[in-house]
């Protein structure tokens, strides 16, 4: 999944979360509020069925035992009991500013609202009497309402499609406002995963992250500039050293040759040689390996024989004078087959000379090469190893990792800088193939690529 998608995609899935996390944290709270409420209540409060309990008819008198008047008088409560005609029968502490007698509507009022400014509870008893008690103004409230149930269920179903149609609006609002942010931060992000890989692209700077996008298009420029500059001063200076080059292996390779001269003489003029042709390799390794990265040396492609590419390697390295102390083999998985790839001949022949003049630096003391070409599992597959003295693991896993390596070998100063296996890996790269880096048993170096191959 793309990095870009994949982070908006976890944007939102958060944002889901904070909603599901909103939505049961108030859930969670108005539980709270109510268990918080009921348990609020004094525990010391009596109800008017529970006070009716204790006040009881008596030897033709009505009478309540202690335990109620006396919660009566810490709550500031009075209490009376009217009978049928609304006569008060009994009463306790009941204010004087009140009637004694009650008409229907007069129970009818204050058993729904309040009695003057006293707010009251009632119960009907058995017996036919009502029971009333009555608090303190402001210690109670009370407030009651009545609705037609079609009224009740249209409010009901009004309720719930408020709750949907906001939970709708908040979904589609929040997906709008991620589909800005992700329009606008898009080219952003995908504009800094090309700057890390080297690729710059121009940014629009309009719209409300116009700064951004035009501070990364300064950064683009910046490293344009720094690179075009660094690979026009590659290409300079090589082109400088290649000429008093020429002339040092031109001179060394007459003295070399001049019989007139002592022994010594003309092996050290082969030892310039030698040290000076390595020179011009890496230099030419500089100029590719340059024009590669910055996509300056275009990929000729074309359809050639894999096989025959790799014979070819082999015999140029045999033909330009290969030392005794080096053994070289080509070998065909596949003999007598043609296996067609398409890609740049004269890439391939610098790979594959590149893998066996590696073989050939780092064991000076001599070893055996082998090069074989062939076709596995519909790939071009070339294999190059040596018996020489290998690598060590750390620097096989940091190989096969793509890290740059300094030199492949721990030790002097004639040691390469492993430019020659950085510019293998980018002539891979470049035709979609894949290299990989192995020790031999018991000892030794192998090289595997694989190529796509033509169906």
């Amino acid at each position: 999944m793309n990095a870009v998608r994949r982070f908006f995609r976890r944007y939102i899935f958060s944002v889901v979360g904070i909603m599901l996390l909103y939505l049961f944290v108030n859930i969670a709270l108005i539980l709270a509020v109510l268990v918080g409420g009921s348990m609020s209540v004094p525990e010391g409060s009596l109800s008017a069925r529970d006070f009716s309990d204790h006040v009881v008819l008596r030897d033709g008198m009505w009478m309540a035992d202690d335990a109620a008047l006396t919660l009566l008088r810490e709550q500031g409560a009075w209490a009376m009991l009217l009978n049928e005609d609304g006569d008060v029968v009994w009463q306790q502490d009941l204010p004087e500013g009140l009637p004694r007698s009650f008409t229907s509507t007069d129970v009818a009022s204050f058993s729904r609202w309040y009695l003057e400014d006293y707010p009251v509870k009632v119960w009907a008893r058995e017996d036919r009497n009502l029971m009333v008690m009555g608090f303190q103004p402001g210690t109670l409230v009370k407030y009651y309402f009545s609705l037609e149930w079609p009224y009740m269920g249209a409010m009901a179903a009004g309720v719930a499609a408020v709750f949907f149609i906001n939970l709708f609006l908040i979904v589609f609002l929040l997906l709008r406002s991620t589909r800005r942010v992700e329009s606008a931060m898009t080219p952003i992000l995908q504009g800094i995963q090309d700057l890390s890989r080297g690729h710059a692209r121009r940014l629009d700077e309009q719209g409300e992250l116009a700064e951004i996008n035009a501070a990364l298009n300064r950064a683009a420029d910046y490293m344009r500039k720094k690179d075009n500059t660094r690979a026009e001063w590659i290409r300079g200076v090589s082109h400088d050293i290649r000429t008093p080059l020429s002339v040092v292996l031109g001179y060394a390779s007459e003295l070399e040759d001049d019989r007139t001269l002592a022994q010594e003489a003309r092996k050290q003029a082969g030892i310039i040689r030698r040290e000076g042709e390595k020179m011009k390799r890496l230099i030419d390794d500089l100029n590719l390996t340059t024009r590669l990265e910055y996509a300056l040396e275009p990929v000729h492609l074309k359809e050639v024989d894999w096989v025959e590419i790799s014979r070819q390697a082999v015999s140029e390295i045999l033909n330009s004078g290969l030392e005794r102390r080096y053994e070289l083999a080509f070998t065909e998985m596949q003999p007598g087959r043609s296996i067609r790839t398409l890609a740049d001949g004269g890439l391939l022949l610098r790979m594959l000379d590149n893998l066996i003049c590696n073989s050939i630096t780092h064991n000076p003391q001599g070893c055996r090469i082998v090069l074989s070409a062939g076709e596995e599992d519909g790939r071009c597959v070339c294999t190059i190893s040596d018996d020489g003295v290998g690598v060590a693991p750390e620097l096989l896993e940091a190989l096969n990792r793509g890290d740059g390596i300094a030199s492949t070998r721990k030790g002097d100063e004639r040691s390469e800088h492993g430019l020659g296996l950085k510019l293998v890996t980018q002539i891979v790269k470049a035709h979609q193939g894949t290299v990989s880096f192995s020790g031999c048993d018991p000892h030794g170096l192998a090289v595997r690529i694989t190529l796509p191959r033509l169906s």
